[in-house]
C-alpha cells in the first residue's frame, strides 16, 4: 500500500485509540488527507472536539466505546461506505498512537505535493483558455490563489522565510510555439511606433521591460530605444542602428537590414494599446512557464515540504512581477472604442520614467536565439522558504 495511505490509517488510528492525540495534530485539516472517508472521518473528529465530546477530557481511562460510535455517526453524514469494521481496522493499522504527530506530519508532507501541484495545473490550464479568449483575469486570480496557498503551505509546514539564495535551481521550461503566435506582430508595430513617435516611450516604459518580448531582438532594440531615449538624444533609423551596434546587436545575421526595415514602418497604433497586447503576452507565457516549472518541482520527490514550497515561491515570482505590471498598466481609464491614443495620463508619468535609468544601466549582450521568460528582473525579488 502506499506508504502516504498507511500515514493517514495510522493518524485516524490513533486519533480513535486516543482521542486527545487530536490536540497534537493542529497543523492538518480533513482536507489534506487524500481519501474521501478519511477526510471526512478527521472532519468528524473536529466537529466532535469542538462540541466538547467527553472523551477528550478523559486522561486516565480507556478510551470509551462513545467516541468511536459518534465518530461513526458524524462522518457517516459526509461520505458512505463507513463501518464499525474498517474503523476497527484504521485502529489496528496504527504502530503506536503516541507517534501520531509524526504521521500526521506525513500526511501534511502528501498533501503539501498535492495542493501545490493542483494549483499549478489549473493555473497551467488557465494560461492556454487566456491564449483563446484573451481575457487576463482568471489568469490573474489563479496567480494569487497559488501564492496564497503557498504560503499558507508555509506556515502550516512552520518554515520561516529566509533571504533568496541560488541553491536551488527552478527548472527552466520551454515556451509553447502556440502561446507565442501573433504578438511577433505586435512587437514590431510597437517598436516603429516608438521608433516614428518617441515621445510615446513615456506611455509604456513604466510597466513594459524588454524581457516582456517573446522575440529577444524585439526586446534588445526596445533597450536601445530606452536608452536613447533616456538619454535625450534622437531617435530614428541611424542613430538606432548605431546603438544596437554598441550592445552587439548586429553580429547576428539581418538585424541591420530588419532594424531599417522597423524605422521605416509608420507608427500609426497607439504606443500603449500596442504595449499592453504584448504585455498580455507576456503575463500568458509567463504563466505556462511559471505552471510546469512547479509542476517539474513536485514530480522531484527528492524535494522536501520546505525546499518544494520555497522553490515554487521562487518560480512564481516572475508571475507575479508581471501581475503587478499589468494592473500598472491597466488601472487607469480606457477609452470606450478602439485603441486609446497618447493621453494626458501617459504624459503625467513621464517624469518618473526618464528619472529611471533602468534600461540605460544594462550592460551590453546578445539577444538569444529562443524566447525567454521575464525572469532577469525579478531575481533580486525571489526568496527562498528553508525548514
Amino acid at each position: 500500500m502506499n506508504p502516504l495511505l498507511l500515514a493517514e490509517r495510522a493518524v485516524l488510528g490513533a486519533v480513535l485509540l486516543e482521542p486527545r492525540q487530536l490536540e497534537r495534530l493542529g497543523a492538518l485539516r480533513p482536507e489534506d488527507f487524500e481519501l474521501p472517508s478519511h477526510s471526512a472521518l478527521f472532519a468528524a473528529f473536529r466537529h466532535l472536539a469542538d462540541i466538547g465530546h467527553p472523551a477528550l477530557e478523559q486522561t486516565d481511562h480507556p478510551t470509551p466505546l462513545s467516541w468511536v460510535n459518534d465518530s461513526l455517526d458524524a462522518a457517516s453524514r459526509r461520505v458512505r461506505g463507513l463501518s464499525p469494521a474498517y474503523l476497527h481496522a484504521l485502529a489496528g493499522d496504527c504502530p503506536r498512537s503516541a507517534h501520531a504527530p509524526v504521521y500526521g506530519r506525513m500526511v501534511l508532507d502528501g498533501a503539501i505535493r498535492r495542493h501545490v501541484l493542483q494549483h499549478a495545473t489549473r493555473l497551467h490550464q488557465t494560461a492556454y483558455a487566456v491564449a483563446l479568449v484573451g481575457d487576463p483575469s482568471e489568469a490573474l486570480q489563479q496567480i494569487s490563489l497559488l501564492a496564497g496557498t503557498l504560503d499558507d503551505l508555509a506556515r502550516r509546514w512552520g518554515i520561516t522565510r529566509r533571504p533568496a539564495s541560488t541553491s536551488g535551481a527552478v527548472p527552466v521550461v520551454p515556451v509553447p510555439a502556440k502561446l507565442t503566435k501573433g504578438v511577433e506582430e505586435d512587437e514590431r508595430l510597437l517598436l516603429a511606433r516608438l521608433a516614428d513617435h518617441p515621445t510615446s516611450y513615456v506611455e509604456v516604459s513604466p510597466w513594459l521591460i524588454p524581457q516582456d518580448f517573446a522575440v529577444p531582438l524585439h526586446g534588445s532594440l526596445y533597450r536601445c530605444l530606452g536608452a536613447l531615449i533616456h538619454r535625450a538624444e534622437p531617435v530614428d533609423g541611424l542613430t538606432l542602428l548605431w546603438e544596437a551596434q554598441r550592445r552587439g546587436l548586429l553580429a547576428e545575421p539581418g538585424v541591420t537590414e530588419y532594424v531599417a526595415a522597423v524605422c521605416s514602418e509608420p507608427g500609426a497604433a497607439s504606443a500603449e494599446w500596442l504595449g499592453e497586447r504584448v504585455l498580455r503576452a507576456s503575463l500568458i507565457r509567463t504563466t505556462a512557464q511559471v505552471a510546469r516549472s512547479i509542476q517539474e518541482l513536485v514530480d522531484d520527490s527528492q524535494h522536501s515540504p520546505g525546499h518544494l514550497i520555497g522553490l515554487a515561491l521562487t518560480a512564481l515570482a516572475p508571475a507575479e512581477h508581471v501581475r503587478s505590471r499589468w494592473h500598472a498598466a491597466t488601472g487607469h481609464a480606457r477609452q470606450p472604442n478602439g485603441p486609446p491614443s497618447l493621453s494626458t495620463a501617459g504624459a503625467a508619468r513621464a517624469n518618473a520614467a526618464l528619472a529611471r535609468s533602468r534600461l540605460g544601466s544594462h550592460r551590453p549582450h546578445r539577444a538569444p536565439t529562443r524566447p525567454t521568460s521575464p525572469t532577469a528582473d525579478s531575481e533580486d525579488r525571489t526568496r527562498r522558504l528553508t525548514r
